[in-house]
């Protein structure tokens, strides 16, 4: 069995695949004062509690945006399940080639994210992630990286409204059906979701036209990747777990 890590700003997801199969998903807060037991035994005890034998694993992969947690991760995972796991970098067998932009700026869960997209569906090609930050890519037929915009991503908007406004209080980030609504709460919604919307709307059709490919298919990923589209019909796809499913291809690709 293969277990992909995917490390983030917020949050650390966990995938177990036998075979090309997703069979098994965790998720746990990312923090960076972890020790290396610490991380080795949680992983160890999340195998154990879902009654797969740790043994089963013959390959891990990592994926991370967190620099300063992979001492404390690499190290317990060798400790524990006697594995050296595959990071992901710029330098492995892609399937996709990056420009200079790729090269200098793409972080990992988005290298990840692109060739899952590309892998999956082709190109030319558009990836909306909801995550920590919100992630627009572009990739060209032949699968070339275009470009990648960043944008705030929704809960920090949504945070720094409700933490700059004494007014106005914490809302549970849902769609509401209409714009004309009928109270703070619902006008929070409708600004942030709505808001999003016509950004993600508005980068995408201009990305289109830049790109000179108006047929280009648009992925949402990320957390809220399925909020989002409850209020637009621009994505082709919905694919919350594509991050993971492109770790699982890189190390297809580069296990041997």
């Amino acid at each position: 069995m293969l277990l992909v890590i995917d490390v983030g700003n917020t949050n650390i997801v966990l995938g177990l695949y036998d075979g090309p199969e997703l069979v098994r998903s965790w998720r746990m807060a990312t923090g960076e004062n972890r020790t290396s037991d610490e991380m080795g035994i949680f992983i160890y005890s999340l195998l154990g509690h879902s009654q797969i034998a740790p043994q089963s694993l013959k390959s891990i992969v990592i994926s991370s945006v967190v620099p300063n947690i992979m001492y404390s991760l690499t190290n317990g995972i060798r400790k524990y399940f006697d594995i050296s796991p595959m990071i992901v970098s710029k330098d492995m067998e892609l399937g996709i080639t990056l420009n200079q932009v790729g090269e200098r700026e793409l972080g990992a869960d988005r290298i990840v994210n692109c060739v899952a997209g590309f892998e999956l569906y082709g190109g030319p090609l558009i990836i909306c992630d909801y995550g920590t930050a919100t992630k627009y890519d572009a990739i060209s037929g032949d699968g070339q990286f275009l470009t990648g915009i960043t944008a705030p991503g929704i809960k920090i908007s949504a945070e720094a409204l409700f933490s700059r406004a004494a007014l106005l209080g914490q809302v549970e980030l849902t769609l509401p059906t209409s714009l004309m609504v009928k109270s703070t709460a619902e006008s929070m919604q409708a600004g942030i979701l709505f808001g999003r919307i016509g950004e993600t709307e508005y980068i995408v059709n201009r990305l289109r036209q830049e790109m000179d490919a108006p047929e280009a298919k648009v992925i949402a990923t990320g957390g809220l990747a399925h909020t989002i589209a409850q209020g637009s019909d621009i994505f082709d796809h919905i694919e919350p777990g594509l991050t993971l499913e492109g770790m699982r291809i890189l190390y297809d690709m580069n296990k041997g």
